[in-house]
């Protein structure tokens, strides 16, 4: 009876109202057709508009004032235009675009909003474009969410300059990064790696909140961020941005792409970061930031071919710091406490895609094989690690009769040999081998869209995991989206490198447990309403999810040890964020969010707030472009609440971290193939006191330089300028 009602509901929900427009965008071309990626599809009066998935669908809400003319456009082919009226809601469109080889070339030039959420995808997808990354510095891939309310930057410690993300609260381990839908970031590459990929190689973000598809993998458990790099046919010709700022640090960055003939195409990266002298602006005897260099290269290679399609190359980078005390200020004999990072990775990756006779159907094979050193020192304190990695991933798309019922079938194998050593005292040395399969079904009708998938895997070490994941998006009105996500995501922690900032203080480390991997469980949804406000387009999202962990690897740093212990139950996160993005004229636009974090885990005492994570966030962003656009001016401001700070002992009660605000702004001057910009980080100069605790006795008991939760530097001033050589249309 149960299954009845079900399935009698959702056939209600997904046969109700039909206020949408779907369909197919081919390309004949040399007497063969195939589907259109990235086909434009537009109504002329309503201004609305889609982008065609990779094979070639498209879903468009339409407006209530009907009839309306739908534009379809797509380099290398003939625009065409429809006439769209009330009928056609209950039509799926098939449209065939001819090569415009023989006709005079058009260019139709559209500027990409820099943020917005996509109402095409499933999941909730937040986007961050070129444009976005623009606003702010942005020289490497921790500077590329200041201007987003929906994920965290955190700086770990005062001395070794290292920064970690969060997401609904949860560490950024808990949060699986991608690029192009390659792990990233992840291993020994966790705590230092954010800075060796610069945000002018990046042509967007996509950040998905809770799990994301079983396709991906098991490791989503708080959400997902893809990076998408500039692709070697698209990119520009030449491309070079010089960035230096008052803290002596200079970066230079360069990016070519070439087309080498109709079937190939490569494009080369190149990052070079340097900090050349050490500074102290709050005088307790250690540097700000520590001083060194990064040298990042990419290379990588497309070809596309009538039966498939590839891309190849390498990533490299070298990363050294130096941290810890001024030497100026040591007297003669005394130790100096240094902080010292070495970390060099290396990885090579390949992606292929084979296209079948039958329509829709594909298959798809991602490789990567990686090598990363790590070796540094806090004080007396010394670490090192080796890690080679494995990872295939084998995708097979298809379709059950009709495009309205998907699947993708699959199986992937990771293979990691991972050495992590403290000291003498503390070692986790690991082979892991672990193969997995999975499925996914999607469900597409007028309203409603379902992904429901599974993959089961087995770990070498740990067993059988099994994880279902189910995902549903609904068209309440032509302009509000409803979506449900739900699902289970697991990790084996490596608690040595997700923790090596917390080697910045005399506490010692007390392993309690047999490491077991963490399970957790993400339950959430959102809604997304878009309207007019002056005239202009405006969007108000919210969202709230809730992650319960069966077990997770508690840190407490309550008392004088560090104790890691595997906590069954008892640990969970909810996650609360409303945001609203309105445009009071074509060239402003402004945003609003607030967040609630509610984050607690069993300690000795009880459930208690995790430690460093603020309850309530607060975030503005103004964005101006002029109306000849020439001039771009952006200002970001985020007040961050209270947090819970760690104990001294047991019967200390609870430690609390002051509210603060931060305002960051820049301008920029556009020039034809110049851009010259100029900001301010910190405007507000607000910098926590005492940043390090008993900073004149580094090898004392009670030093401490890891309860960070504010600025530690002051105001920044920087400035610098791209140039770039567009490819022509």
């Amino acid at each position: 009876m149960k299954s009845y009602f079900l399935v009698s509901f959702i056939a209600l929900m997904s046969f109700s109202g039909m206020a949408q427009l779907k369909g197919i965008v081919l390309g004949h071309k040399d007497s063969k057709t195939d589907p259109i990626y990235g086909a434009k599809l537009r109504l002329l009066n309503d201004g609305r508009g889609v982008i065609s998935g990779e094979d070639g669908t498209f879903e468009l809400v339409l407006p209530k004032e009907l009839p309306d003319t739908l534009v379809i456009s797509a380099f290398g082919y003939l625009s065409d235009t429809i006439v769209v009226t009330k009928e056609d809601r209950f039509i799926s469109l098939s449209i065939i675009l001819y090569s415009d080889q023989l006709l005079p070339e058009v260019i139709v030039e559209h500027r990409r909003d820099g943020h917005s959420i996509s109402r095409m995808k499933t999941l909730h997808v937040e986007e961050l474009t070129s444009n976005e990354l623009r606003k702010a510095a942005c020289c490497n891939l921790s500077e590329s969410f200041e201007t987003n309310a929906s994920v965290d930057v955190n700086i770990t410690d005062a001395v070794s300059g290292a920064k970690k993300i969060q997401m609904m609260g949860l560490d950024g381990v808990y949060t699986q990064i991608q690029m192009e839908n390659i792990p990233y970031l992840r291993g020994l590459e966790s705590s230092f790696g954010m800075n060796s990929i610069p945000g002018t190689w990046i042509e967007s973000i996509q950040i998905t909140k809770g799990t994301g598809n079983v396709v991906n993998g098991y490791e989503s458990m708080a959400g997902l961020i893809n990076l998408e790099l500039k692709k070697p046919a698209e990119m520009e010709r030449f491309y070079f941005n010089f960035y230096g700022n008052m803290f002596s640090r200079a970066e230079l960055n360069f990016n070519a792409g070439q087309i080498l003939n109709e079937k190939w195409s490569t494009g080369w990266f190149a990052h070079g970061a340097k900090i050349f002298t050490e500074m102290d602006s709050n005088k307790d005897g250690f540097r700000d930031i520590p001083i060194g260099q990064t040298f990042a290269l990419m290379n990588r290679w497309a070809y596309a071919g009538k039966k498939m399609e590839s891309q190849f190359g390498f990533n490299a980078y070298l990363d050294q710091k130096s941290g810890g005390q001024m030497s100026s200020n040591l007297a003669p004999g005394q130790q100096r406490y240094n902080v010292d990072i070495d970390s060099r990775h290396v990885d090579v990756f390949a992606k292929t895609g084979f296209f079948m006779k039958k329509p829709y159907n594909s298959i798809g094979v991602v490789y990567n094989l990686k090598y990363q050193y790590l070796d540094g020192a806090f004080g007396n304190r010394n670490f090192n690690g080796e890690e080679k990695r494995g990872y295939v991933n084998a995708i097979f798309d298809g379709i059950i009769g009709t495009s309205d019922h998907k699947i993708k079938l699959g199986v992937s194998g990771v293979y990691t040999d991972i050495t992590q050593h403290l000291q003498d005292t503390l070692s986790s040395d690991r082979v892991e081998i672990i193969p997995g399969a999975f499925g996914e079904y999607t469900f597409t009708g007028m309203r409603m869209t379902a992904v429901a998938g599974a993959r089961a895997d087995y770990h070498n070490l740990f067993g059988f995991q099994f994880s279902p994941r189910l995902h549903a998006k609904y068209i309440l009105t032509e302009h509000t989206d409803l979506r449900f996500t739900g699902g289970k995501g697991w990790r084996v922690p490596n608690y040595i490198i997700d923790n090596i900032s917390l080697l910045a203080t005399s506490s010692p480390w007390w392993m309690l447990d047999e490491l077991k991997p963490e399970i957790s469980w993400n339950v959430g949804g959102s809604v997304v309403h878009e309207y007019k406000l002056f005239k202009q387009k405006a969007t108000l999202s919210v969202d709230f999810y809730h992650t319960l962990f069966e077990n997770q690897l508690i840190v407490n740093r309550d008392g004088s040890f560090i104790r890691f212990m595997n906590q069954q139950g008892g640990s969970y996160s909810n996650s609360f964020q409303a945001e609203a993005s309105i445009k009071p004229s074509k060239v402003l636009e402004l945003r609003f969010a607030y967040k609630f974090l509610d984050v607690r885990a069993e300690f000795v005492e009880g459930i208690t707030q995790q430690v460093m994570i603020p309850r309530n966030r607060g975030f503005f962003n103004l964005g101006y472009i002029s109306r000849n656009k020439r001039w771009e001016y952006d200002l970001t401001v985020t007040m961050m609440g209270v947090s819970r700070l760690p104990g001294i002992g047991p019967t200390d009660g609870l430690y609390f971290s002051k509210a603060y605000t931060v305002a960051n702004t820049q301008i920029t001057h556009v020039l034809k193939k110049w851009d010259f910009y100029i900001g301010i980080e910190n405007l507000t100069n607000y910098r926590q006191n005492d940043a390090i605790i008993d900073a004149a006795n580094p090898f004392g008991s009670n030093f401490d330089a890891t309860q960070i939760w504010g600025p530690v530097m002051g105001i920044n001033v920087y400035a610098g300028v791209r140039y770039a050589i567009k490819r022509k249309k």
